[in-house]
């Protein structure tokens, strides 16, 4: 049964928040469709979306000042936010859930520590191999995405004997390539100059800035298909929680569900990360608050942390982009200084009341 039939037949029992779950993905597809007509409204150019809206409207083309900005920087920017926002948010309800820890997040497993790898070494060594010139602007979000799917297959290698995958052997080699992988970027970065500095140090941070359709085109297919995949393991990750051995007393296919999970969250925050730089704290919280306040079904977590990780995301980079315009904030210092109490107080509030 899909998960879409799971949903639309909740079964009544005590405790139960489904209906809750359901009304949150209402006011949260409000909400990110609120903070996308401001994405595209504001911005220190000063094009008005209204305005460009009436000349449509009354059938006059666009100036080719309104058409760059609205067309050409802001909707793919904003396009962009949603895909990353979302992204990293299912990825870690995804690792929250196939871990049992809602503490756990794509960085656990070592997958953005390699794509930090991939994109510090091609920053920092790139200029001093021409043959890596043929790829431009291209060179750090695709040595990005190949430092974050080596090391998720070498994560996946090290963890899967006679065909079964531990998920604590996954956890501590994620911990040791994680380590391995800032050993590396450190030196890396020790060897660097003032220009690769502040390139990493801005790239660390994150950004929406280098937003465009190109890129869109190559990362976009693979989160949509990541996040396409995620539905599936809405039902294997519920039976999860109870342990491995129940859910394969269950009938459920335990290993081929770690798979999927591990291949989507690869796949999702690889391509993420490639394109956005290191965004933090979307991944570990927004599926925690969403627990907390809506339950641990993934029928409607995933769904519903898609959402939050999109609003969540597109609300900081209209705060980055316009708070010290023309200037631009790192999206990273946005997003921690925003979260990170808010997260605190909802975690003192709910000390000892919520069961996770």
């Amino acid at each position: 049964m899909s998960w879409v039939g799971d949903i639309a037949r909740p079964m009544a029992v005590p405790g139960d928040r489904s209906g809750l779950a359901l009304r949150a993905t209402v006011l949260l597809a409000v909400a990110l469709i609120v903070v996308s007509v401001l994405s595209l409204a504001q911005g220190a150019a000063g094009t008005s979306l209204w305005s460009a809206l009436a000349s449509l409207a009354a059938g006059e083309p666009l100036e080719l000042r309104d058409r760059v900005v609205l067309l050409d920087i802001r909707l793919p920017r904003l396009a962009m936010g949603i895909l990353v926002g979302a992204s990293l948010a299912v990825s870690g309800a995804v690792m929250q859930g196939l871990f049992r820890n809602p503490l756990a997040d794509p960085g656990l497993v070592g997958v953005s520590a390699g794509a930090g790898l991939g994109a510090i070494t091609a920053i920092v060594l790139g200029g001093t191999l021409p043959v890596l010139a043929v790829l431009g602007t291209w060179l750090v979000p695709v040595a990005a995405f190949l430092g974050g799917w080596l090391s998720t297959m070498l994560l996946y290698r090290v963890s899967t004997r006679a065909g079964r995958t531990s998920v604590a052997t996954m956890l501590l080699a994620g911990i040791a390539l994680g380590a391995l992988s800032g050993a590396v970027s450190g030196l890396l970065v020790y060897v660097a100059d003032d220009a690769q500095l502040r390139e990493l140090t801005f790239w660390g941070l994150g950004s929406l800035a280098g937003a465009s359709w190109a890129k869109l085109i190559i990362a976009g297919p693979i989160i949509i298909a990541a996040l396409a995949m995620t539905p599936l393991l809405a039902r294997g990750l519920n039976a999860l929680a109870l342990g491995e051995a129940v859910a394969g007393h269950l009938g459920l296919p335990v290993e081929r569900i770690k798979s999927l999970a591990i291949l989507s969250v690869a796949a999702a925050t690889g391509a993420a990360v490639a394109v956005s730089g290191g965004i933090g704290f979307v991944g570990i919280v927004v599926p925690h608050l969403l627990r907390l306040a809506t339950g641990p079904d993934h029928r409607m977590l995933l769904p519903n942390a898609a959402l939050l990780g999109a609003t969540l995301l597109i609300g900081a980079d209209i705060i980055s982009r316009t708070i010290i315009a023309p200037a631009e904030l790192p999206i990273g210092i946005v997003t921690a200084t925003i979260g990170g109490p808010l997260f605190l107080w909802i975690l003192l509030r709910n000390r000892g009341v919520v069961d996770l």
